[in-house]
């Protein structure tokens, strides 16, 4: 390897004004800065992918270091920015950038690539090209998947990349259904170290197999109603198995698993039965108010919350609606699909994810949210508030605090008062 560079890596400030603006809050007077003088947005934008025209080279370096600095980079812009038109013109570039990476590159440098990848397909939405990038990289990525000599982390990261781009990317039924097989020989595994003294499945592989699950899940919710029944009818007999797991994160994997399956089979049978209900409900219970001093606090009190939802999903048909703020939109997630779906997604984008709310077409479509609101720069300055104002806001907010706070500590207020 050659003598690696000094990348630069992209930062928060290499992101345009607009971007900053639209992954603020506006409901948070904190989030507001004064009028400050005016940005050459043009000359902004030209200097950003100047930037990452320098990165996109540098994935073919010589050196590992330089390629997966080039590349984490890369993934930074993608998430907090729409590149639409940028991607668009070097789509094949970075597709054979990608696959070169995951193909030769050591275990973070793939992960950093199959990172891309999905970032790379989010970006440019369904359609012909996102398909084209696919039919590149899913044999690519299914390969890894499936090489045990690969690293687990690479193998985990290849998994999810595999089934949030088929989300993205397929029409081809066929297509589906074989990227979902890839991804159930794996995680069906777990199913197996109850019957396996030996330890089939070692907790190094337990990674993996959580992935393949959630992976496999999400593109469950895109299948044909047949198709779903089928699943169900094979797994929600097998599932409830993986409850028993030293891993939390495979049983909140499987619990919400288990809870989106008895959504889908409600909502396509109406008369849906489950026979082993009694014993499913008390092996979510006993999760869901589980005391055991081995385990660590934190996990418990996890736990304990996931499972006392998906005990009410179970048991009653309920689920705990979530509001999702960003920018003046809100979104409501009412249902365990569409949780595991914007779960998934907020995964890649991390804080980039309401940005991608306010302006990706994709996302918007996937969440039934309609077009961009499109909010001129009038607007958004009446939306401003100076700096005083935001001053007494603060000050009143931290009185009326301790005035609470003060109120509660006195033994002798009246506790019939506040309750």
């Amino acid at each position: 390897g050659g003598q690696p560079r000094n990348v630069q890596p992209f930062s928060d400030e290499d992101a345009s004004i607009e971007t900053m603006s639209h992954c603020s809050g506006f409901s948070d007077p904190a989030s507001f800065t004064e009028d400050g003088p005016e940005v050459d947005e043009e000359a902004t934008q030209e200097d950003l992918e100047y930037k990452l025209k320098g990165f996109i080279d540098l994935t073919l370096d010589k050196s590992a270091k330089t390629r997966q600095a080039a590349l984490e980079s890369l993934k930074n812009a993608f998430s907090s920015k729409i590149l639409y038109e940028f991607i668009m013109e070097r789509r094949m570039t970075l597709t054979d950038s990608i696959e070169r990476c995951i193909k030769k590159g050591k275990s973070d440098e793939q992960c950093a690539a199959a990172g891309l990848a999905c970032l790379l397909c989010v970006q440019m939405g369904s359609g012909i090209e996102s398909e084209e990038v696919f039919k590149t990289l899913g044999p690519v990525l299914k390969k890894i998947v499936c090489d045990g000599t690969a690293s687990i982390q690479a193998r985990q990261a290849c998994a999810t990349c595999l089934g949030i781009c088929c989300f993205v990317v397929t029409d081809d039924i066929t297509e589906l259904y074989s990227t979902m097989e890839c991804l159930e020989n794996i995680f069906t595994k777990a199913y197996q170290r109850d019957r396996d003294t030996n330890g089939v499945s070692s907790t190094h592989n337990t990674l993996l197999h959580i992935s393949a699950l959630l992976a496999w899940t999400l593109l469950l919710t895109i299948c044909p109603v047949n198709e779903v029944k089928k699943k169900i009818e094979m797994h929600l007999h097998k599932l409830p198995s993986l409850l028993s797991c030293d891993d939390l994160n495979m049983r909140i994997a499987a619990g919400e698993t288990l809870a989106l399956l008895f959504e889908l089979a409600r909502e396509t049978d109406a008369d849906f039965f489950y026979e082993d209900m009694d014993l499913l409900t008390e092996k979510l219970r006993a999760l869901a108010t589980d005391g055991n001093k081995h385990r660590a606090k934190v996990d418990k009190r996890k736990q304990r919350s996931v499972f006392r939802d998906v005990l009410r999903a179970v048991e009653e048909r309920d689920f705990p609606t979530e509001m999702v703020k960003f920018g003046p939109e809100r979104m409501y997630i009412d249902c365990w699909v569409k949780k595991q779906t914007y779960d998934t997604f907020k995964e890649i984008l991390g804080s980039g994810m309401q940005y991608h709310l306010q302006s990706n077409d994709f996302l918007r479509n996937v969440f039934e949210l309609g077009p961009p609101v499109m909010l001129d720069a009038a607007t958004l300055k009446t939306m401003k508030i100076s700096r005083f104002e935001r001053h007494l806001y603060n000050s009143a907010a931290f009185k009326a605090r301790t005035k609470a706070r003060s109120k509660c500590r006195d033994k002798r207020a009246d506790v019939g008062e506040f309750f």
